[in-house]
């Protein structure tokens, strides 16, 4: 395969397509795979070259359907139809019907479709991509990992895109808990190309889960100017793991000064910059610090994308921030919304009653004082809460309000036996020293089941 295919994604242009309209999809490639520039614009150009190549069309649906958000899943659905006369090759169709399973909320259905993609175009880079982010997404662990691993063997060292394939290798391996195999993959990744921020962040990923913080600050700063600039689409959720690594060694007042001055100053409407907010602040007021004046701009930003609908992971963030502003009524919404959803509905809709349900509740116990309600309802949810969205990482903000609950309850077995759970991983953290030091002060309050 040359490597223009590559570049195309394993598809040829339809007959249509002219040179510029490749080099202008293949550009829009190019800020998609290291999460830089604008894609979007890029495929415009390329449609407006050339209106019957169907792939510039493929790729702005994946980018509008992975958004998580309502009005852009409507504008994929809308783009999904222009392009659906257009698909003329097997590798068009094929992506045709994988979107059709996204943006129809099956995530499951259409990540099948695309393993079943890639193994039959294996160099179909945009394919192996979109599939990682939606194994992201509905938490997949295995198939975030082992998706590249069934094509890597295929792929050639001077392919275009083979270091944009180590880096998500390097993810998925980070996922599945193999932290030097995903450290090495993750660093050879950027070595070969500077400007991946996935590649980057899965590093950030695997010192996190190893608590080596001081690792991770030495990091994020040697590589910064290759992450941090303007038209990076990741450089929010990398000063987001930044800002964690201060707040594990015990900083706070560096992961607020990094909250204000990176990760909220630009006031971001994207919903992956405001999951990095909400989780941030709440993991600051966990910690008792003043921050009841953030609260309320990250709340009016999560109004145009929690519905209770569509992605069930950011109706949770956006809870947070709505209890931290006190509108009650909104979180009220979300719930009514997950209650009353037809039984057996798509999929998201069952993340909704089966996980978001239980993780909202449990927090607007925990934000209402009522601790041994939320260590109840959080304990249980915390073991399926790995059935969609996000990372370990994102996910710890569940057993850390926990924790902190079974603490303030005065469930003192409870407490220490979940500090003690936190402190086998991150032995080192502050964090859960002092958990387990204020476990030890408490009275057992906790009744004794039978």
């Amino acid at each position: 395969m040359s490597h223009q295919e590559t570049r195309l994604s394993g598809s040829r242009p339809t007959s249509g397509a002219k040179d510029v309209a490749e080099d202008y999809f293949n550009a829009a490639m190019r800020a998609f795979n290291i999460y830089r520039g604008d894609p979007v614009e890029l495929a415009d150009q390329a449609i407006e070259a050339a209106p019957d190549f169907a792939m510039p069309y493929i790729l702005k649906a994946y980018l509008f359907g992975l958004a998580t958000e309502p009005e852009a899943a409507i504008e994929a659905r809308t783009i999904l139809a222009t392009v659906r006369p257009l698909a003329r090759s097997d590798l068009e169709r094929s992506h045709v019907s994988a979107l059709d399973a996204l943006l129809s909320n099956n995530w499951t259905e259409a990540a099948v479709r695309l393993d079943r993609h890639n193994m039959e175009f294996p160099h179909d880079i945009l394919g192996l991509q979109a599939g990682h982010l939606m194994d992201f997404y509905r938490a997949n662990a295995r198939d975030m990992r082992d998706r590249i691993a069934r094509v890597l063997p295929k792929w050639s060292e001077d392919q275009p895109g083979y270091s944009i394939l180590l880096g998500m290798y390097s993810f998925g391996l980070e996922e599945t808990g193999d932290y030097a195999r995903a450290e090495a993959f993750g660093r050879e990744a950027v070595e070969r190309d500077p400007l991946d921020c996935w590649a980057q962040h899965a590093v950030a990923h695997v010192l996190e889960m190893q608590g080596r913080a001081e690792d991770g600050i030495a990091w994020m700063a040697s590589r910064e100017p290759h992450w941090s600039g303007n038209d990076n689409f990741f450089k929010v959720h990398n000063w987001w793991h930044k800002a964690l690594y201060h707040l594990d060694l015990g900083q706070a007042d560096e992961a607020i000064n990094l909250y204000d001055a990176r990760i909220r100053d630009g006031k971001s409407e994207v919903a992956l910059d405001l999951v990095d907010a909400s989780a941030l602040l709440w993991r600051l007021h966990l910690e008792d610090h003043d921050i009841s004046d953030r609260w309320s701009d990250v709340a009016a930003c999560w109004d145009n994308h929690a519905d209770g609908k569509l992605y069930p992971f950011n109706d949770w963030h956006a809870a947070m921030a709505y209890l931290g502003s006190g509108r009650d009524d909104e979180v009220y919404r979300i719930l009514d919304q997950y209650r009353n959803s037809p039984a057996g509905g798509d999929e998201t809709s069952r993340w909704a009653a089966a996980t978001g349900l239980p993780l909202i509740e449990g927090f607007r116990a925990f934000w209402e004082g009522r601790y041994a309600d939320a260590t109840e309802a959080l304990h249980g949810a915390r073991f399926i809460a790995n059935s969609f969205g996000g990372s370990h990482a994102q996910r710890d903000i569940i057993d850390w309000t926990l924790t902190e609950a079974a603490v303030r309850s005065g469930n003192r077995n409870a407490a220490e036996a979940l500090a003690n759970e936190r402190l086998a991983v991150k032995p080192h953290s502050p964090i859960n020293k002092r958990f387990l030091g204020r476990a030890g002060e408490q009275p057992n309050n906790a009744v004794a089941v039978a």
